[in-house]
């Protein structure tokens, strides 16, 4: 009998999702749904410990990748198994319909690996994808539920390329719990059903109608089951004929004829562009934090650059000292958010199609100076993005972004680890389903305009085989000794940013074990806004931000973060305790080899 199988149907569920920039800058009432927490559990509710573990944002998803690790399998089995599950048990936030960042250490040689598996834009795609007939940018909204929005998947390819390099397993087996989990159903949790509600029409407008709502239309409730046959055959059919399976055949076919028949039309993304993706390896992005070394994803993720400037900020003051509830240390971090997403937005494009100043925007000397523009007693009145050495004379234009995105932490015994965070970019993507899931809608990554206001081309504008700026973080944190510390990722657009920043600080300067540091509140700063977690400790903070200058409000902040804490000689997993996160250890495990 299936090992997986038994386990994982004994499990209940979690879901999870996040929200746009433009949904945290909506009245909370439109948009509690998709923020508000799963239970009230405690931090500590959400921790496994062992010498193997793996965390997301679902119970049943970590269960697959501990699965994995009990039967013989490395930290990158364990992260793919967990990946391919989420596709059937977090239909809104991630699964093979989109694409993923993920960072890898070995044990042996401690070498760090990125690997880039963000979607492309399809060879017809031009600089005037998303311009109306009048030449003028479609609402963001119209752009994201079309087949306009649909970049080529790279999910599966990146999945591949991990587990060809450091898996152990037969690549069949790690689909051996989504294949049992998409085949007898999942129960609805809270969180997937209060999405369900908020998404209804697009569901409803989707191929997965069925699956999701009701015959008479009502969305399915929580505590339903959902059986999704026609995801179990795909999975099945990519177990069975790996990458090729996906990329070519019945479900490449699929992919082409779910793009074709979308809303907004004419829309194309070929076989041709489906069999060209490739998985990109890249050089990670490390950085200093005090005695420590950061290391996560270069461009096309705008988060490592980000999150070093936030770092490089907090790195100048005492926080240690000035401890987790003193309304200074959360004036710090807000400045520090304030600089990093100006620049995150301003700089941020794909390096082989536009100048990135990476190197630039993380040089010490430059990260000095924008922490100098930092004052303890006051808020900046105005930030803009600054100049980093290398750049091109002027900085490129914002935009929009959404966050149906989930993070996995996965450690073996042996000490190899992997971060990975994947996304399909909105909340149910571009609400396209092709052979049983949901498409992404990375290509609204892209800025809509093509030109920006100076009549200049948008760095970030769409182009042929391009791929989109983005704000996933995934993180390895090592230890002033040089040892690996932690593997932390976020969900949440470019709240991602300030969430993994929070986690490091609690982690390297408040001393927290892992579940405290990710329940640390949430605040998310823009240059003209500062919000903070509504009914947080940080909310009585409000009246001292205001003082200081701030435009702070409180707000329902998107809170999912997956991370792992080296224990001794094991590791400390968690989830957000805010959403359905959960880490599951594999405290046995049977041998199996190729």
């Amino acid at each position: 009998m299936n090992i997986a199988r038994v386990a994982l149907l004994a499990l209940l569920s979690a879901g999870a999702g996040s929200a746009s920039l433009a949904q945290v800058a909506a009245p909370p009432a439109a948009t509690s749904s998709l923020f508000e927490a799963a239970s009230n559990r405690k931090p500590a509710e959400t921790v496994a410990s062992g010498p193997g573990v793996v965390s997301s944002a679902d119970v049943r998803a970590s269960e697959a990748g501990a699965a994995m690790l009990r039967r013989g399998g490395s930290a990158a089995d364990a992260a793919a198994a967990t990946a391919i599950a989420l596709t059937v048990v977090e239909p809104q936030s991630s699964g093979l319909g989109g694409g993923a960042f993920v960072l890898t250490h070995e044990a042996k040689g401690g070498r760090v690996t990125a690997l880039d598996g963000r979607e492309t834009a399809p060879a017809g795609a031009t600089p005037e994808r998303f311009l109306g007939p009048d030449g003028k940018p479609l609402p963001f909204r119209e752009a994201v539920v079309s087949g306009r929005s649909v970049g080529v998947p790279g999910l599966v390819a990146v999945l591949a390329e991990l587990h060809a390099r450091q898996g152990r397993l037969p690549w069949a087996m790690l689909f051996e719990p989504a294949i049992a989990l998409a085949a007898d159903g999942i129960v609805v949790t809270p969180r997937l059903a209060r999405i369900i509600a908020a998404r209804r029409e697009v569901l409803a407008a989707s191929g997965a109608a069925a699956v999701f709502l009701n015959a008479d239309g009502t969305p399915k409730k929580a505590g339903d089951r959902i059986v999704q046959p026609a995801l179990a055959a795909t999975l099945r059919a990519v177990a069975a004929g790996g990458p090729a399976a996906f990329y070519g055949g019945e479900v490449g076919a699929a992919i082409s004829a779910a793009v074709a028949a979308a809303p907004r039309g004419p829309n194309s993304l070929t076989a041709a562009d489906l069999s060209g993706y490739r998985v990109v390896q890249r050089t990670p992005l490390c950085f200093p934090y005090r005695q420590w070394r950061v290391c996560s994803m270069p461009p096309p993720s705008a988060g490592g650059y980000a999150l070093a400037q936030m770092l490089a900020v907090m790195a100048r003051h005492d926080v240690a000292k000035l401890g987790r509830d003193n309304a200074l240390s959360w004036h710090l971090f807000a400045e520090a958010g304030r600089l990093a997403q100006a620049d995150r937005a301003a700089w941020g494009a794909d390096p082989g199609f536009a100048p990135v100043p990476v190197d630039g925007l993380t040089d010490p000397a430059y990260l000095a100076a924008r922490a100098a523009l930092v004052r303890p007693e006051r808020a900046m009145p105005a930030v803009a993005s600054g100049h980093p050495p290398g750049a091109p004379a002027a900085p490129a234009q914002v935009a929009g972004g959404g966050s149906g995105t989930s993070h996995v932490s996965a450690a073996d015994a042996a000490g190899n680890v992997v971060s990975l965070t994947s996304t399909i970019e909105s909340i149910f993507g571009s609400g396209q389903v092709a052979a049983g899931f949901f498409l992404n809608n990375e290509l609204t990554d892209f800025d809509l305009a093509p030109v920006r206001a100076d009549g200049r081309p948008a760095p970030n504008r769409v182009e042929p085989g391009k791929r989109p700026r983005s704000s996933m973080t995934p993180v390895l944190l090592y230890g002033p000794d040089g040892r690996l510390v932690a593997a932390i990722g976020a969900a949440g657009g470019a709240t991602i940013i300030p969430q993994v920043a929070k986690t490091i600080i609690g982690i390297v300067d408040w001393k927290l074990p892992v579940e405290e540091a990710i329940a640390l509140p949430m605040l998310f700063a823009t240059p003209e806004r500062v919000a903070v977690e509504r009914g947080s400790r940080l909310e009585p903070m409000l009246a001292t931000l205001k003082a200081l200058g701030h435009n702070a409000v409180a707000a329902d902040l998107p809170t999912k973060t997956n991370a792992l804490v080296r224990d001794g000689s094991g590791w400390r997993g968690a989830g957000d305790a805010r959403s359905e996160g959960q880490a599951v250890a594999a405290r046995g495990r049977v041998r199996e080899t190729r």
